[in-house]
């Protein structure tokens, strides 16, 4: 009786699956035979939506977006060449001629070698002395100038950014927020706005505008800002909340670096006394007890000494300043 039952049950679920598969079947090719009907009715509303799906504006504007961002990077490894004077000195807002700047350099090297030679009385060490002074002086000052015009700029940039976000929103177009911020701003972002606007005036495009752009102030937030208007003028789309994305991604970084130099700044004022303590010492022992010093200045087995031990503390400051720079 039991083995009876069991068969019937297994029969009876055998039947229900069977017909739900074909209920299923039955209705999958119904459907079918629905569409191709419809389909052959109306070969128009079929190449329209073939051709809808093939050319969906979402797809049309990632390929432009795609294409946007390789040709900047191509763009960007064109520019990865060697830094010159003349864009040194662009970069650092001077408006000192090259000549100029080498004459300037010739008339330190001269004079840190005449000095040299007074004090050592050797035309050798005189020579390099000066050689190093007329190359090296004048170029620090200048990449000097360079680094803090470059703060100054990366300080009111968000806030440039948020004028031409709330310019777009109530209707202003693009030209009139960088008028804006060329009046308004204080310098460097408001003079480097005025520079754009008068190319923009002379008939270049906003994309070679964006490049002198990024030319005359090459730092990370810059070229951000060029991508997004390169992008929104070649793809389109919402150009305020572009731009405030930007801005806020401008203001998070500048948060961030912040913290770390607040969190790496016990670690920089260790390596700075690291470093600096052979020199103050030898400076001590000089100025107390000059007859124990003297001989690693007059003797050759000292001159060894003096410059092996430069050569290791060199080493160890280079260890050091790797060991506590972040870049964000």
């Amino acid at each position: 009786m039991d083995t009876t039952m069991i068969a019937v049950i297994c029969l009876g679920a055998l039947a229900l699956a069977a017909g739900g598969f074909a209920l299923a079947g039955g209705g999958g090719n119904k459907a079918a035979k629905r569409l191709a009907a419809a389909t052959a009715r109306s070969p128009a509303l079929k190449g329209r939506a073939l051709a809808g799906s093939a050319a969906d504006p979402g797809d049309k504007r990632r390929k432009q977006v795609a294409e946007t961002l390789k040709e900047l990077e191509r763009k960007a490894a064109q520019q990865k060449v060697r830094l010159t004077v003349k864009q040194m000195i662009e970069q650092a807002g001077l408006t000192l001629p090259v000549s100029r700047f080498w004459i300037i350099s010739a008339v330190v090297a001269v004079l840190v070698a005449f000095m040299t030679y007074l004090k050592v009385g050797s035309p050798l060490i005189a020579a390099g002395a000066g050689f190093a002074a007329g190359m090296g002086l004048p170029r620090w000052v200048v990449l000097f100038l360079r680094a803090r015009r470059q703060k100054s700029f990366l300080v009111e940039f968000a806030n440039a950014i948020d004028i031409i976000v709330r310019g777009v929103k109530s209707g202003l177009p693009l030209n009139d927020c960088l008028r804006v911020i060329g009046q308004e701003s204080p310098d460097p972002v408001g003079g480097e706005f005025r520079l754009m606007l008068e190319n923009l005036r002379v008939g270049i495009t906003l994309e070679d505008a964006l490049k002198r752009f990024y030319d005359r102030m090459p730092v990370p937030e810059v070229n951000f800002f060029q991508i997004v208007l390169s992008i929104q003028q070649k793809a389109g789309g919402n150009l305020s909340e572009a731009l405030g994305n930007l801005s806020g991604v401008l203001r998070d970084r500048k948060r961030l670096q912040g913290k770390i130099k607040a969190l790496s700044s016990e670690a920089k004022s260790s390596a700075t006394i690291i470093g600096a303590l052979p020199v103050v010492m030898l400076g001590l022992v000089y100025s107390t007890s000059p007859d124990y010093i003297m001989p690693l200045f007059t003797e050759r087995a000292g001159n060894l000494i003096l410059i092996g031990c430069a050569l290791w503390m060199g080493l160890g400051i280079l260890v050091m300043k790797k060991m506590i720079s972040f870049k964000v």
